[in-house]
């Protein structure tokens, strides 16, 4: 999906836009007739479009360029000409270029000048990894491939290659009705009304004459044509078999864009400035009430408006527009007639340009402002309760009965509705549009750019096919979006109303049904809504608590899932007082939405969750009606047919789930012991799913998968020994790196703006695939603790190494392909035969053509993709055998061919669906006709059909010879086919059974009883043929996802893959030196140690000051070989690490918490040297910030975080804590700081580095023999102890053995830039600090040792 061209800003009317030439309108006009000059590049309407050299940067028509629009990549581009402007460049204050995108369908937009630079091909740095322009969108991909072959050509040769936008002579008609919501939205919709109307038209003002007597001839026209009140009665918008080329037939949809007069179908710029501009005052004429009976004005001015908003939407074309198609558009005038400008007229926005949507609210108060039942202080929801009230549901609302009866039938469908979605923003599909009211209105307008269409209710409205555009705009702004489809046609409705015998106009409405509720965390990428971008994944969090009230912890249950690919995890685990594993939890897994029980969380839990999680979703569910216990989750979940087989109505349980469930239980309801909280969250998220009406799409992947607490799982050694792991032994599979860690540490997002810049996340990310990139998360929030397996990945990173030719080859490959584990979800999905009860097995899709071959395409891509990975892998065919590296054999190793390869085998399933049917024709049709032996229905049909013509044949034959008329042949079409002809001249010889049927002059036509009997055979045949067809797509489908377990575990492998590339790469883009690591198991004579080389911090290449980064040597738990350390100190843990102010102590403590992930990662390290001990936890505790929101003072979270460290480490533990006790008075920040080294030195004995200003703790450990002394080196000129101000400080950033005298804090506030004057009385006030503070000392002495030595001593 392409850059979406926001609407230009032009001088135009709309009905100039269509009449020859589309000349601009004068600049003398009015102010009124043009845009607002708070929202248009053009100033004022005085402005001419500046054409000057100044302001195009020198850029002309032709020229190739990236351009961006907001929200979207950087694109490929075409500078082009404006259809109507006929200026490719606008000057002002933010000048502009117009351009024409290399996207298909081709689309436009006026792009600033800023964002626009020259394209240089697919060759230019820029465009390659890591540069400016590099992207793995393949619609830009393809684009780049279109601006490669225009870059070849001269400049005249591209100016072929420029669409015309405008409306051709095929499109002329705009088939757009303004009364097509007459019948549903009026009160009495009966003819007498109607020809009242008519009559009364007549008398109405002049000023109305042209619109009146359009509206009174098709009114008339209508009531001859029709011969019951039924047809006027009928809503009907959808009538998809409507003459399209009849101007007065109304159009199906209502919101005056009709999508065959537009030129994309794609989304324009999300803050694209279509809003509703101020009315314009006309004292003379009045202005209608909009309504049924009431003939609505054209809008003579602010034209231009009307045309940006028809310009936003789009039709699919389904090939791209040739040279050729492009010039007979040229020289087409385009032409609108009368009837058009009229119907056109009804989508016009207000009169007067400068005024927002806000403002335009205060002059029209719409209705769902007026409404008493909906001001903020009474609104109710369905169960009457206010919301003061603590079980008030936001969900639903209450309208009294009497204010229903008030409404339109139309109006009265969508309140009903609303009443059930009352947060959800309605997308109500009435024919070919999608329409919104009233408060929904107001936030399509605001939100979506959309204007509101005149009335005196809120009301605007978009294309069927735009649909993907605006849903997810909404979506990722935080709001719920409810799509509405009709599930009824006019004659189905007219049908219903016969049979029920109920005809009043609340009855003589088509259903309509809400189909799908979207989210944040229920997005799945549908054909509906289009690509996603962004590999990252989205998950909806179940989360269910029991507070254990004695201890002050809690148990917790969890079931989240990612609904764009279909894995379900599900868990239940014990977390202490401060929340550390649910912490990690939604760090590792962060949610985008989040469900739980309403009343239920304990305090606590809520802090965590809003402090932690600020921006995403919440919703509370009701306890046990929506919340499900455990036991009507499984009884749930047993009776509907998620997990039943096709041909069988037992239900097979997933591994994951039957292994919760109570094995004392045969019917299944009971959840096993320690599993109900999981259950149950897991009957919250099936709760939630079925209210979005996408539970039974996503549960019957049966893709669950167990979630264990990282330092809950033990290691495959330990789970399979049935004696006590070896105390040397870590005992733990992966790393635990919690949600502390992960945010001091900068791993996943940058803890100051929540983005990429500068984490270990950007920096070692270089993966080609979506699905790649997913998995290289979660390996870096969880890194490896057993030693083999670390040496196995970085065995696999030294063999690709040694191949880089081919990894070049194969990482080309890979940046082509598409999100496959996202396209397998969607397959499933479209593949899964539909429930009836589903409303969208009913729903009336106008675009249908337009989505099956959306369907199609991401049928075919997938194919395409997983034969380029079956490509991919024979290409290490010859090199798996020689790989020193298990992980990678099995990866690259194809299961048929290597003894221990996992690849599975693709090549018979991939030639399968290749020769399935002829893909070509199907994706430019959208229909699949299979090939023989793919349907077993459609072949037994066409067989069935072959048989019975080859019969017909045969018995033609017969008769022939029994008459002795070779003349005879069949004759007849549809149902009268198959007759026997015969000439006049053998009639007579006709026997007794032949019966006539009809004749021409010399001639007669006969049947027989056998013919009609294989007729009918004939015919039920094809009748099965027709059946088929239309469920063969789905067949196909789920044929192919029958095979899932063999497209995802080759997904996996290529997962794999591309992560241990990415990280090999980081070998060849490293600044500096960089180091395989040695992981040591240690031993019952060796204590966990670490010893770091010239170590760099792998995110910074410089210092502030712009030099090159200083290595350091960091060694903790052996004897430093560089040092001549005293051997008391040989096998210190804990280093105590002092400096001055801004020396770099916390940048060296983060830099060695990094260096050990990445190396227990499997990944290079930028050090000349790593070897260490197997850390099974990193805990920090660095820098300063409160949880105000929470109550939460900054002394408090620093003692929260310590405590977690001295709960939860072990002796395998590194522990990084940074100036612990600031945030409290001196003594009682020091004494606490001192009591946590001494546990974590004498008790713990974890490998530590403990920054401190407090210099009486380096006097207190100096001589402890578990503690080393380190300090952030400087030099000092000018020292002067009288004056410190005068001092110059050079920052050093080497680490060195021994302690700093000072923290030079002066020299800090120096650089400060605080005041000369406050620095030195501050230098003064220490001085006198420090003079007391040896008083006291002596005074202590004296007072313990009152000597005569001791007391000279003071006083000499």
């Amino acid at each position: 999906m392409g850059p979406k061209a926001t609407p230009a800003k032009q001088k135009n009317t709309l009905f100039s836009y269509f009449s020859p030439g589309a000349k601009p309108i004068d600049n003398n006009q009015s102010k009124s007739e043009v845009l607002s000059t708070k929202r248009s590049p053009n100033k004022s309407p005085k402005s001419k479009s500046p054409v000057s050299k100044q302001t195009n940067a020198g850029y002309e028509v032709g020229d190739l360029l990236w351009c961006k629009l907001e929200g979207y990549p950087w694109w490929p581009s075409l500078v082009c000409n404006h259809p109507t402007q006929n200026t490719h460049s606008k000057g002002g204050k933010n000048p502009q270029i117009h351009v024409q995108f290399f996207d298909r369908p081709v689309s436009r937009a006026w792009i600033k000048l800023k964002n626009c630079h020259y394209y240089k091909g697919t060759d230019d740095e820029e465009f390659k990894k890591g540069g400016m322009f590099h992207t793995n969108s393949a619609p830009v991909v393809k684009g780049t491939e279109d601006a490669d072959k225009a870059l070849k050509m001269d400049k005249q040769a591209r100016l072929d290659l420029i669409v015309d936008l405008q409306p051709s002579d095929e499109e002329d008609e705009m088939d757009l009705d303004p009364d097509i919501f007459d019948d549903e939205m009026s009160e009495d919709d009966s003819k007498e009304n109607l020809e009242a109307d008519v009559d009364n038209k007549s008398k109405k003002s002049p000023v109305k004459s042209v619109r009146s007597r359009r509206n009174k001839a098709k009114r008339r026209r209508i009531i001859v044509e029709d011969d019951s009140d039924e047809n006027h009665d009928s809503e009907d918008e959808f009538k998809p078999d409507a003459d399209d080329n009849d101007s007065d037939v109304s159009d199906d949809g209502s919101s005056g864009v009709d999508e065959d007069d537009v030129t994309s179908d794609e989304p324009s710029e999300p803050d694209s400035p279509i809003k509703l501009p101020k009315k314009r005052k006309h004292a003379e004429i009045k202005k209608p009430a909009w309504g049924p009976k009431t003939a609505r004005k054209p809008a003579s001015g602010n034209a231009s408006s009307k045309k940006k908003s028809l310009a936003a939407f789009a039709k699919d074309e389904d090939t791209e527009p040739t040279p050729s198609k492009v010039a007979k558009s040229e020289t087409t005038s385009p032409k609108v007639s009368e009837a058009t400008k009229s119907k056109l007229s009804a989508f016009s926005a207000a009169d007067t340009a400068g005024q927002t949507a806000d403002s335009c609210e205060d002059k029209i108060v719409y209705l769902h402002y007026k409404y008493d039942w909906l001001q903020p202080d009474k609104i109710r929801d369905s169960s009457k309760r206010l919301k003061s009230d603590p079980d008030y549901d936001p969900r639903t609302l209450y309208i009294p009965d009497s204010e229903k009866n008030k409404f339109t039938p139309a109006m009265r469908q969508w309140w009903n509705i609303k009443c059930e979605h009352f947060d959800t923003v309605l997308f109500f599909k009435m024919g070919k549009f999608y329409e919104l009211f009233h408060m929904d209105a107001t936030v399509a307008v605001n939100e979506l750019g959309l204007i509101y269409m005149k009335g005196d209710y809120a009301h605007s409205g978009f294309p069927e096919i735009a649909y993907s555009r605006y849903a997810d705009t909404l979506v990722n702004r935080g709001y719920k979006v409810a799509r509405i489809e009709q599930t009824e046609t006019p004659d189905m409705m007219n049908e219903r109303c016969k049979t029920t015998g109920k005809n009043s106009k609340f009855d003589k409405v088509v259903k309509r049904e809400v189909c799908r509720i979207t989210t944040k965390g229920t997005q799945t990428f549908s054909f509906l809504s289009g690509e996603c971008a962004d590999s990252k994944s989205t998950y909806l969090l179940a989360l269910a608590e029991k507070d254990l009230d004695s201890t002050g912890c809690s148990v917790y249950g969890v079931c989240y899932v990612d609904t764009s690919i279909g894995k379900f995890y599900i868990g239940q685990f014990d977390d202490d007082r401060h929340c550390s594993r649910l912490r990690t939890v939604l760090a590792h897994y962060p949610p985008v939405q989040i469900l739980f029980e309403k009343g239920r969380l304990s305090t606590r839990t809520q802090s965590v969750i809003n402090n932690t999680l600020t921006s995403v979703m919440k919703e509370a569910l009701a306890p046990k009606t929506e919340f499900w216990e455990s036991s009507k989750t499984l009884k749930v979940l047993s009776e509907e047919s998620y997990f039943k087989s096709d041909d069988n109505s037992d239900v097979v349980w997933p591994d994951t789930i039957k292994s919760m469930m109570s094995d004392s239980d045969a019917l299944g309801h009971t959840a096993a012991d320690g599993f109900n909280l999981a259950i149950s969250s897991l009957g919250a998220l099936t709760w939630y799913l079925q209210y979005c009406l996408m539970d039974d799409e996503l549960l019957s992947m049966k893709n669950f998968t167990r979630y264990e607490p990282l330092d809950n799982q033990l290691s495959a050694d330990d789970k399979s020994s049935t004696t006590t792991p070896v105390p040397c032994d870590i005992g733990c599979k992966h790393m635990v790196l919690d949600g502390v860690t992960l945010t001091n540490l900068d791993i996943t997002e940058n803890c100051n703006n929540d983005t990429l810049d500068g984490t270990l996340l950007q920096r070692l990310d270089q993966c080609s695939t979506p699905f790649g990139k997913r998995l290289f998360r979660q390996w870096l929030c969880a890194p490896l603790c057993n030693p083999d397996s670390i040496n196995d990945r970085l065995n696999a990173i030294d063999d690709l190494i040694g191949c880089q030719d081919l990894v070049t080859e194969v990482t080309d490959i890979m940046k082509k392909l598409p999100d496959l584990e996202r396209l397998l979800s969607r397959i499933h999905t479209l593949g899964t035969s539909r429930n009836k009860k589903h409303p969208d097995s009913r729903a009336i899709l106008y675009e249908e053509v337009t989505y099956s071959k959306r369907k199609i395409e991401d049928f075919l891509a997938t194919l395409e993709g997983f034969k380029s990975i079956s490509t991919l892998v024979l290409k290490f065919k010859n090199n798996v055998k020689d790989f020193k590296s298990k992980l990678l054999q099995q990866t690259l190793g194809i299961e048929s061919i290597q003894d221990n390869g996992l690849f599975p085998d693709l090549k018979d399933d991939l030639k399968f669906f290749d020769n399935a049917f002829d893909h070509k024709k199907a994706k430019k049709d959208g229909v699949i006709v299979p090939s023989s032996g793919v349907d077993e229905d459609y072949d037994s049909a066409i067989e069935d059909i072959q048989q019975t013509q080859n019969e017909l044949q045969s018995y033609l034959d017969k008769q022939k010879s029994r008459l002795g008329c070779r003349a005879m042949v069949y004759w007849g079409t549809a149902k009268n086919r198959y007759q026997m002809e015969i000439p006049e001249s053998a009639v007579r010889n006709v026997p007794n059974e032949y019966r006539l049927m009809s004749s021409k002059k010399g001639a007669k036509r006969f049947r027989t009883q056998d013919i009609e009997d294989m007729l009918a055979k004939l015919t039920d045949a094809e009748d099965r043929k027709d059946a088929a067809l239309k469920d063969v797509m789905r067949r196909i489908f789920h044929n192919f996802d029958k095979r899932y377990k063999k497209w995802d575990q080759s997904v996996q492998c290529m997962s794999v893959l591309d992560v241990l590339i990415s990280m090999s790469q980081y070998n060849k883009t490293s600044d500096g030196e960089i180091c395989r690591p040695e992981i040591v198991l240690p031993t019952s004579d060796q204590q966990p140690f670490i010893e770091i080389r010239d170590a760099r911090h792998p995110c910074v290449c410089t210092t502030f000051s712009g030099g090159d980064f200083i290595p350091n040597d960091t060694v903790i738990g052996i004897k430093d070989e560089a040092e001549e350390d005293d051997d008391c100190h040989r096998n210190s843990q804990v280093v105590l690490v002092t400096g001055p102010n801004m020396g770099g102590k916390s940048t060296l403590m983060r830099q060695v918490g990094l260096v050990v992930v990445m190396a227990q990662m499997g990944c290079y390290v930028p050090a000349s040297k790593c070897r260490l001990t197997p850390v099974d936890r990193v805990f920090t505790r660095l820098g300063a910030s409160d949880r105000i929101m929470a109550g939460e003072s900054t002394f408090f979270v620093e003692l929260s975080e310590t405590s977690s460290i001295l709960q939860h480490a072990s002796q395998h533990s590194l522990v990084l804590v940074d100036e612990l006790g600031r945030g409290t008075a001196t003594y009682d920040g020091t004494a606490i700081a001192c009591s946590v080294v001494q546990e974590l030195s004498r008790n713990i004995k974890c490998r530590t580095l403990f920054s401190t200003h407090y210099h009486s703790l380096v006097e207190e450990f100096s001589h402890d023999p578990n503690i080393r002394l380190g300090h952030m080196s400087c030099m000092v000129e000018n020292e002067d102890e009288e004056d410190p101000t005068q001092e110059t400080i050079t920052f050093l950033y080497k680490f060195t053995s021994g302690a700093c005298p000072k923290s030079y804090g002066f020299n800090a506030a120096r650089l400060a830039n605080l005041p000369e004057h406050v620095i030195k009385r501050a230098v003064h006030k220490a001085k006198d600090f420090e003079s007391s503070v040896e008083r006291m000392k002596h005074f202590r002495n004296i007072w313990k040792n009152p000597s005569r030595q001791i007391i000279e001593a003071i006083q000499s």
